[in-house]
């Protein structure tokens, strides 16, 4: 634009520094001053729309705005998604505990705990869907990527889990207080890879046999929210992982007083008496395994009639001093037992019938202890209910029948489980000290996130330990942004938000715990109370994504660049952003 005294117009500038390119648009007077040509920045207007600088651009050159619907889409990229979750990272500050300063390993980290959330998959396939070329969606322009390379995300990785403690460290001094109950369980995944020092056979939990593996521990807080994960060598057995938690929760995140809560299979009696026990400030809830359980009904300490007006009831016994145990009986379940022992027992039956009548048949009669015997292993190797079995067998004869006496003793212990926990009453009431153990739940479900239905914690093709640790905690960091994102979305979810309503439904605290009467108005309307459609967190995500971030040029002037322009969002998306607390 011409002046008398100059001209207008707008400058770029575009500079790369570690990999990152920044580009600056800076409103400039341009004069002639003794027979020099001078500039003069009026202006740093980087901060406005690309697409409003481009008609500044335009009209300052003096050309004018092309006629309506002579835009040219080049390219649209799903974006709604990656503002919610991007926008919910950086509400948590996330960002800011992984590193305080933003720098290019900070940036490819945020954008890989994204990633993982709405597209999981190898980090090559997260390389690809970040590259310019090939990008699906906007995050990588979100977080002005810029070039990538496939190594920059393993070497993000590296740094990345080099910095593992100090941001469990941030995520613990957050989320967790002295006296704080901690609810800890232990997982594990086949892994795929090679070379790796800590995979190797053992206790397949994904019911994959043939195949090494990887487990891991992950500390919640009661609420469920992650805190820490710590991966362990293939064949490590539960209990022998609680160690490192103890030291990792009173040390490193210097947290004094703390109640673990852990399964029988993790908190056992050997791990009470040598790591527990007689520590100050260290208390613990756990179960008793079934064997426990027996004696104390032999022992005469568990009746039928502790049940005659509640489903709980608190016992002593000496083989447990300075511990309180809850007895809890579940009619449902026990009811479940009692249906799937009758069956096995009748599926037994009729395979020990098929045996006997072999050894009485005339033609190629089933003969000899020794094949009689073999042909029972198998039979009761199937079933497992050998147990509840009286076995006669001869040389040319074979005779069973029932043992009522086992069963009945059995079935006398259906739908009974036994808490033990170190904290007295006035620390911890008997009902509260329940449903704590239940709360573990919360771990099981942060699990099937992280495995199965949204984060995809496997297959695990990483070949070096650091890196499996790094692809772990990357995981569980973006189960983090997911938890925080469900407990804001439940009201739009198939979640069950009203667990205050829920709880009253429940008689005792030992029933399974119900769906709230809003959640099921929501299951079977599909609908909120305000009229808004019921999603899963998966559909949710792709609802949004159809709200697109639009590379636009004008028509027959690609000289004059590109610029961006978001599709308007509908009022359902508008709602979820509302609710979510995130800006788009």
């Amino acid at each position: 634009m011409p002046s008398r005294n100059g001209s207008v117009h707008v400058a770029t500038t575009t500079r790369t520094y570690k990999g990152k390119t920044y580009r600056t648009h800076l409103l400039r007077r341009t004069f002639r001053k003794d027979g020099k040509v001078q500039h003069q920045t009026l202006g740093n207007i980087s901060h406005l729309p690309e697409d409003l600088i481009e008609v500044i651009r335009t009209r300052l050159r003096g050309d004018e705005l092309p006629p309506g619907g002579s835009w040219e889409i080049l390219r649209s990229l799903p974006h709604g998604h990656v503002a919610l979750v991007l926008g919910a990272l950086r509400q948590l500050g996330l960002d800011q505990l992984i590193a305080s300063r933003r720098s290019r390993e900070r940036d490819l980290v945020v954008a890989m705990i994204v990633a993982r959330i709405l597209f999981p998959g190898s980090k090559l396939a997260c390389a690809r869907s970040l590259k310019e070329e090939s990008a699906t969606s906007s995050l990588a322009l979100e977080l002005e990527l810029g070039p990538l390379q496939e190594r920059e995300l393993y070497e993000a990785l590296d740094w990345l889990v080099a910095r593992q403690q100090r941001i469990e460290k941030k995520l613990a001094k957050r989320h967790l207080e002295d006296g704080t109950l901690l609810l800890y369980d232990l997982s594990g995944s086949y892994y795929t890879g090679k070379r790796s020092g800590l995979i190797d056979f053992g206790h397949c939990r994904d019911g994959k046999t043939g195949v090494p593996q990887i487990v891991y521990g992950l500390l919640c807080n009661a609420q469920g929210c992650p805190v820490s994960i710590e991966v362990f060598p293939g064949n490590t057995a539960a209990p022998n992982t609680l160690a490192n938690q103890i030291a990792k929760v009173r040390k490193r995140f210097g947290i004094k007083r703390v109640v673990f809560v852990g399964d029988r299979g993790m908190i056992t009696s050997k791990r009470i008496e040598e790591e527990l026990r007689g520590v100050e400030g260290l208390d613990w809830i756990s179960a008793l395994r079934s064997d426990a359980i027996k004696k104390l009904a032999t022992q005469g300490a568990i009746e039928a009639s502790l049940f005659d007006e509640k489903h709980l009831a608190e016992i002593t016994s000496l083989d447990f001093p300075d511990e309180r145990l809850v007895v809890c009986r579940n009619p449902l379940l026990a009811a479940e037992r009692t249906r799937k022992r009758n069956e096995l027992l009748d599926a037994t039956e009729k395979k020990l019938a098929e045996i006997a009548a072999a050894t009485r048949r005339e033609k190629r009669a089933l003969r000899g202890k020794d094949r009689i015997g073999l042909r029972l292993g198998r039979t009761l190797g199937q079933y497992k209910m050998g147990k509840h079995f009286i076995l006669e067998i001869e040389d040319d004869r074979f005779s069973y029948r029932r043992n009522e006496e086992k069963i009945a003793a059995e079935a006398a212990l259906d739908g009974i489980y036994v808490i033990r926990t170190s904290l007295d009453e006035e620390a911890l009431k008997t009902e509260d000290t329940v449903r704590a153990y239940k709360d573990l739940s919360k771990v099981e479900r942060a699990f099937r996130s992280l495995k199965t239905i949204d984060l995809k914690i496997r297959p695990i093709h990483h070949w070096l330990d650091k890196r499996i640790r790094a692809h772990v905690f990357l995981c569980m960091l973006a189960y983090y942004v997911e938890w925080h994102l469900r407990q804001k979305l439940a009201p739009i979810l198939f979640d069950d938000e009203d667990r205050q309503g829920a709880e009253s439904m429940r008689e005792s605290i030992v029933d399974p715990a119900p769906r709230s009467q809003t959640a099921k108005d929501k299951d079977a309307s599909k609908r909120t109370k305000d009229g808004w459609p019921v999603h899963s967190f998966q559909t949710l995500l792709k609802d949004l994504g159809t709200l697109a971030q639009n590379l636009v040029c004008i028509q027959g002037s690609e000289s004059h660049g590109t610029f961006t322009v978001k599709t308007n969002a509908t009022a359902f998306q508008k709602h979820v952003f509302e609710i979510s607390g995130v800006t788009p």
